[in-house]
């Protein structure tokens, strides 16, 4: 999930060719879909938007579904506040700065979901 449409287009359509791929500009549904009991095999989240960041995110997901909060890779522009960065680094936390090239994307969701037949 990402405010930014052209993000999500891009992470869509490097992703779709090997996953499954929903996608969503607004934590809030992220987060609804996993209240009713929905899971996925990995969360990409930017860190930073304006209505449920996704530190906001993480801490309402590790309540309701931590399962789910165990399975988020945060996205970054760089610009970390004080408490964005504790937040990635205590304990540390996966996350992929941004801009990004597809073989790196690709690594990292490889490295948690494994090889795709």
């Amino acid at each position: 999930m990402d405010d930014e449409q052209i993000l999500i287009s891009i992470v869509s359509r490097i992703l779709s060719t090997e996953h499954d791929v929903i996608s969503t500009l607004v934590a809030r549904d992220a987060r609804n879909r996993c209240a009713r009991g929905e899971k996925f095999d990995l969360i990409l989240c930017d860190l930073m938007m304006p209505d449920m960041t996704g530190i906001e995110l993480h801490r309402e997901l590790s309540a309701i579904a931590p399962d789910q909060a165990a399975r988020m890779i945060f996205v970054t522009g760089g610009a970390f506040t004080e408490k964005a960065r504790a937040f990635l680094t205590n304990p540390p936390k996966e996350h992929i700065e941004k801009p990004f090239d597809a073989s790196n994307l690709r690594a990292i969701v490889r490295r948690y979901l494994g090889p795709t037949t």
